[in-house]
Formats: C-alpha cells, structure tokens, sequence
C-alpha cells in the first residue's frame, strides 16, 4: 500500500507514494498539464485576480474536467496576501460552483478566514468534501471546522513537539496528510503522525487509504 500524500507542489514521483500535485491555472498550462498523474488544478488567492477570473475560468472549465483531476484547488482566502477578501471570495465561489458541478472534492487554502469560509460553506450549501490543507491551528478550531463539514490535512508541522495538530490526529481517523511545499518526505510526515496516534505506519495507511477512497481520489 503506497504512502498517501494529498497535497504537494513537487512535481517528481517516487517509489511507494501516490502524490496529488497542485498546479495553478494559468494562460500556458496547457503545455505542462499532466494527463495521467493525479493533481489538482485551482486559482490560488495569491495570485488569483478577479480582472483575470472569466479567462482563467474558462481553462478550468476544460481541464479540470480531466479524469486525473482529482480535486479543485488549491483554492481559497488569505487575509494576509492577494486580493482584497471580498474579491478573494467572489474568485472562491466561482471555483466551488465548478467543484459542485463536476462533483469533486475542493483543497482549500485559508489563512485567518475561517469563519468567512464557514459562512460561505452555509451561504452556498457545498455538497461535496472540503478540505483544509496544512492545518496547524489549535484543536478547538479544527473541531469547529470538523464539525462544520470540513476534512482537515496536515504537513510538516505535525513533525513539532508542540504541533497544534497533536491532539486532532490522536482523536480522529479522519484527516489526509501531505508535503505541500516542503522538503521533507511523506514517510516521515506518516512516521509523526503514526507516533502520535500510537500506532503502526501500516495501520496508518489503512487509514488514510480509506479516506483516499471515500473521497474517490485513487
């Protein structure tokens, strides 16, 4: 059973991981857009602008049609970079909306806007799985966030021994893990949380296998 790794901005492939690679859409994608290797495909609020939205939409209506699109995203608000939140979150919803039509799961990036985020999951009544990436807040936020419907992913800083996370991955089966942009493995990623939860490396990805199927990403 291949190590699991929901979310990462690397492009190469390793033996014995199965990685979901992230690209932003952009003008040119089509010359680099994977056609057989997992990924997701979305409108960072980094970069994402709303004089761009109608174009960039159009290539995301194309390609994330693409079977080996498993996800849209990542995709969502930053209070801290990008444009200003209101049109952070009019970019946001047009990506949902595709999401939904298509049916597929959306990767999420939010940086302190989560109750905008949770308002805007009520506002338009999402349907299918969001998921947050590389979550590291405290534990009475990512229950709040679970029980709001969100699915939580965690990264690098779950390898901390005062990780936030700690007390979310001990209490649940049901969160991803992931590399997103750091240069660190996904073994090791796995062996902390293995640790925390106090159980085998194999039992674990039992675990996220499972969640890797309820989310139909394999």
């Amino acid at each position: 059973m291949d190590f699991l790794d929901v979310h990462t901005h690397h492009s190469g492939k390793q033996n014995g991981v199965t990685s979901i690679q992230s690209l932003s859409v952009t003008s040119d994608i089509f010359l680099a857009m994977p056609k057989e290797k997992p990924i997701s495909i979305g409108l960072h609020p980094w970069y994402a602008t709303l004089e761009q939205l109608p174009t960039q939409m159009k290539y995301m209506q194309v390609l994330a049609k693409q079977a080996n699109v498993k996800l849209i995203g990542e995709c969502g608000l930053d209070k801290l970079r990008g444009e200003t939140l209101d049109k952070q979150i009019l970019i946001l919803k047009e990506q949902i909306l595709l999401a939904e039509q298509l049916e597929k799961p959306i990767i999420l990036h939010c940086v302190k806007a989560f109750s905008e985020l949770i308002a805007l999951k009520d506002e338009l009544r999402i349907k299918v799985p969001t998921l947050i990436h590389g979550f590291n807040k405290n534990q009475e936020l990512g229950k709040q966030m679970q029980n709001k419907g969100f699915l939580l992913s965690f990264g690098s800083s779950i390898l901390k021994h005062d990780s936030d996370a700690a007390g979310l991955i001990k209490k649940s089966n049901s969160f991803f893990l992931e590399t997103d942009s750091a240069e660190i493995s996904i073994e090791q990623i796995y062996q902390a949380a293995a640790n925390l939860k106090k159980c085998s490396v194999d039992e674990l990805k039992a675990i996220i296998f499972t969640n890797w199927k309820e989310l139909n990403l394999l």
